[in-house]
């Protein structure tokens, strides 16, 4: 079995925790700030026409906007969900054995974290970038937000860990049974 890593190597964590978290916090106030509802705004409209947007939406589903029917119940069950992750993510943080899973864990953390404030205060999550796709899937991308996009780092991270670096096991060597000495007298 390994061990957990101590304190002060799950300390990126913590740091890329709280920067997702300001950020996504502050890029969102200022989305509230300056922008109505369901306002619009290209960006670098000169160049991509409106692939990149800024659209003021509140989501009060999960992601691509699913959930139940009711607002109450959305946040009662996704603030109820956030939280047991978010126990769960910590305790895979602190079993971590590989930096990119404590950097990923941070990516995570801090976009669960960003998007929990929002439920909390907001009844429901403050989403503001949207991107046009080919229309081979869907006309455009779900609109989504910093912490959103965090999580999907931190994902994408994960998989990588999984499928790219190969745990080494830890040497734990049995104890060699000691030879019996052989004098010249036995032979």
């Amino acid at each position: 079995m390994t061990t957990p890593l101590t304190k002060l190597k799950i300390a990126p964590a913590g740091f890329i925790m709280m920067l997702v978290l300001v950020l996504d916090q502050l890029s969102k106030s200022l989305v509230r700030l300056y922008m109505d509802m369901h306002q619009s705004i290209p960006l670098l409209k000169d160049l991509f026409g409106d692939t990149f947007m800024l659209i003021h939406v509140q989501n009060t589903g999960a992601a691509f906007s699913l959930g139940f029917n009711n607002d109450l119940i959305n946040r009662i069950f996704f603030i109820t969900v956030t939280i047991f992750a978010l126990g769960f993510i910590v305790y895979l943080l602190r079993r971590s054995q590989h930096r990119i899973q404590v950097v990923s864990f941070g990516f995570v953390l801090g976009g669960a974290l960003g998007n929990l404030v929002d439920r909390i205060i907001y009844g429901g999550v403050t989403d503001f970038f949207s991107v046009d796709f080919p229309d081979f899937i869907m006309q455009r991308f779900p609109i989504f937000n910093v912490a959103d996009s965090s999580i999907f780092i931190g994902v994408c991270l994960l998989v990588i860990d999984m499928l790219f670096i190969k745990d080494v096991p830890e040497s734990n060597p049995e104890p060699e049974t000691p030879l019996p000495e052989i004098t010249t007298k036995e032979i």
